[in-house]
């Protein structure tokens, strides 16, 4: 059999007839191609069972060596990219409450209806004493010590008959309200608690345009939201934001802030509180604005020392000087400005620090202090620097002429919104 299965893998005999080769010789070549077809009988048999074999015998000691060869040739795996955000929310949100405020409000009946005439017709349908109804609000807060003082914004807890501060963790403290300022909308709330997590302050005086921003609070009952942007600007003034009763350069941010966000920290990318996040425009997108932490700490200090903040008062009605304006004030009033840059005075108010120093409407401050002003802001800024009963320098022109006065600081009337 295996002569015939040989035989068949060679060449035609043809090839091999002839005279040329003796039997002897015949013989010779026969043999050796026998011996070497039944080497490559067992080679055949070796590589195609031999193969399987050897892979059953020693395929975990070539697979130990195997692995063992690609780990040291490979290049070591490259680690996830780190969440900073993610590292900044698991390290400050403990700190971050909400608050649920309460208030009591009296609706007064119109005086109308006690007229007989009315009574005679809707008879008890008509109230005859003032109601009660409770107005509640929820807000956020940031917790800046561990025996429970908290940060917030004063219109969160303004004028609150209960105050509920709740924890992430899911305690509930009731929140008492130390002080809170108007014209910054800063407020501290304390809880009786000791060891609490702390939010870490940072420097809103170092922010720069393009920083990331990361705001947390508790929009619209969902606590703990997390949303992120940048800064978008910085020492905005009230008037540019449309609310001129306020007395804060604001930051300004994309970071989605919504209704009970007020009060709640917006965060720089080492997770230290920058500003209170306190306002936004209704109507616009990505125009969310929070006040300067180095500022809500100074009055923060003062409403836990003293419940109250003493804020620098002159008493006066301001406008920036532009061609529109002077336009205006000469069709309208009759007023003539010569001056060409300055802060004009609208209004003085009366028997204010203004009004006492001889400070005119349709005064155009140029100086204050030796320093030259040209925007309402920089002087309220200069004002709200002064201390309360310090004297300011102030060059104004009138008529024409340069007129030099002093007037001294005064205090801000509680609940007014004079500049």
């Amino acid at each position: 059999m295996k002569r015939a299965s040989f035989d068949s893998e060679l060449p035609h005999q043809s090839s091999f007839s002839g005279s040329r080769f003796s039997p002897a010789k015949r013989m010779a070549t026969y043999l050796s191609l026998l011996l070497l077809g039944a080497g490559m009988g067992v080679g055949g048999v070796y590589i195609a069972v031999g193969s399987p074999m050897l892979t059953r015998t020693l395929g975990t000691s070539a697979l130990a060596q195997n692995n063992e060869n690609s780990q040291e040739d490979s290049t070591p795996a490259i680690a996830a990219p780190t969440n900073f955000v993610s590292e900044v929310v698991n390290r400050v949100g403990p700190a971050v409450v909400r608050i649920d405020a309460s208030r009591t409000v009296r609706t007064q009946v119109p005086e109308m209806f006690d007229d007989p005439f009315f009574r005679r017709f809707f008879g008890d349908a008509i109230p005859s004493s003032p109601e009660r109804q409770i107005q509640r609000g929820i807000g956020s807060g940031f917790i800046v010590s561990a025996n429970g003082q908290i940060l917030t914004n004063a219109h969160v807890v303004d004028g609150a008959d209960r105050v509920t501060v709740t924890l992430k963790d899911g305690r509930t403290l009731t929140g008492k309200v130390l002080g809170t300022d108007d014209l910054t909308d800063v407020a501290v709330v304390k809880v009786e608690a000791e060891n609490l997590p702390t939010v870490k302050l940072g420097d809103s005086n170092a922010l720069q345009v393009g920083e990331w921003a990361i705001a947390i609070g508790n929009p619209l009952g969902l606590d703990n939201t997390v949303t992120t942007g940048i800064i978008s600007g910085t020492g905005r003034n009230s008037s540019q934001i449309g609310v001129g009763d306020k007395r804060v350069n604001f930051i300004q941010t994309d970071a989605a802030i919504n209704p009970g966000n007020s009060g709640g920290p917006l965060l720089n990318a080492k997770g230290e509180v920058v500003g209170i996040n306190t306002a936004i425009i209704r109507g616009a997108q990505g125009l969310g604005f929070a006040i300067p932490i180095d500022r809500a700490t100074q009055i923060a200090e003062q409403l836990i020392a003293k419940g109250k903040v003493e804020h620098a008062y002159l008493g006066i009605q301001m406008a920036e000087i532009t061609p529109e304006l002077k336009q205006t004030l000469q069709e309208n009033e009759g007023l003539t400005i010569n001056a060409d840059q300055g802060v004009l005075i609208v209004r003085v108010v009366r028997n204010s620090p203004a009004a006492r120093a001889g400070l005119r409407a349709g005064d155009v401050i140029q100086t204050i202090n030796g320093q030259s002003v040209s925007t309402p802001s920089q002087v309220q800024d200069t004002v709200e620097k002064t201390a309360v009963g310090n004297e300011l320098s102030i060059a104004v022109e009138r008529d024409g002429r340069t007129v030099n006065l002093n007037a001294r600081v005064g205090v801000f009337p509680t609940r007014q919104a004079q500049g």
